[in-house]
């Protein structure tokens, strides 16, 4: 099976390098320094659950130099979604799949507008990882999990021998059958941790311990759960419960991607975030006072450092 990791970043980098390590024909595509680092000295993965250094990875900025790809894990920034699926139409031209691996709620149908629906399938990873330099990549913690499943009858077969290199790759591995309950069930948690993480400038741990802020998270999050059973997703009522509990589970010093982007000066995904939330909620006759004002404060930093 032919593997294209489209983003070889915090996720794309950890699981690309991992299916890589196992045998699979994975390549690469990455750019700036992270692109030269690799080329020069190859991929390392640092993490608890043991590390990788692919000494030679296939790897190129132009993802038309790469060829066919029987699954393109879309990894890539949620800003840069319609310019990145422009870049991999010729890697899925004849028949692989694109699985977006992204924060957001929206990719499924912002990826299908460019590459064409059959194209792509649904996919959501749990995972704390990011570039801690360029060609490392630091892993967070263990949980390391990929969930994902096709949308259409004729992506079935491919999406399971993708399954089938997962597992033997020894990563965490679920075919699901609603794959798009699966994204919005990711998003409820995530949009809320990363908007908390970023304005409070904190990981997880102390926004869980202090009782204002994690009233502040719990609102987001049950502002998330209104919002997706408003989009037809089926969630149990004692779901936001769960996702709390959640968050006590997680690692103290676990931050957001949201939030390592915002201290190196980066652009946030902040608008495909919280900010979708307040969008989509207002469009729906929703109030969501507490992600409107995470958005609100975080604006000043959506293009970077201000």
């Amino acid at each position: 099976m032919r593997i294209v990791v489209f983003g070889a970043g915090g996720v794309g980098g950890y699981f690309g390098a991992r299916l890589a390590a196992a045998g699979n024909d994975v390549a690469f595509v990455a750019r700036g320094r992270h692109l030269e680092a690799i080329r020069r000295g190859g991929l390392r993965v640092k993490s608890e659950l043991g590390d990788i250094h692919l000494e030679k990875s296939e790897v190129s900025d132009d993802p038309r130099t790469l060829g066919r790809a029987d699954v393109a894990m879309f990894a890539v920034k949620l800003w840069d979604t319609e310019t990145a699926a422009t870049a991999a139409r010729s890697l899925v031209a004849e028949g692989g799949v694109i699985i977006p691996f992204q924060n957001g709620v929206e990719s499924i149908e912002r990826i299908g507008n460019v590459v064409g629906a059959e194209h792509v399938v649904g996919g959501a990873a749990y995972i704390a990882a990011t570039i801690s330099a360029p060609g490392t990549i630091l892993h967070t913690g263990t949980m390391a999990r990929l969930r994902f499943g096709a949308l259409l009858a004729s992506q079935a077969d491919r999406i399971k021998s993708f399954h089938a290199a997962c597992v033997a790759a020894k990563i965490d591995a679920e075919l699901v059958d609603d794959v798009r309950r699966i994204v919005w069930e990711k998003f409820v948690f995530l949009a809320a941790m990363s908007g908390f993480t970023s304005i409070t400038r904190c990981p997880i741990g102390p926004i869980r311990s202090d009782p204002d802020m994690r009233a502040g998270l719990a609102a987001a999050i049950a502002e998330n759960c209104e919002l997706a059973r408003a989009c037809g997703i089926e969630l149990p009522g004692d779901f936001a419960a769960k996702q709390l509990a959640f968050a006590d589970n997680l690692p103290a010093e676990m931050k957001s991607s949201m939030l390592h982007d915002l201290e190196a000066g980066r652009r946030l995904e902040a608008p495909w975030l919280s900010g979708a939330v307040a969008r989509m909620s207002r469009e729906r006759g929703l109030a969501a006072p507490v992600n409107a004002t995470i958005y609100a404060a975080l604006k000043p930093f959506c293009e970077g450092a201000p």
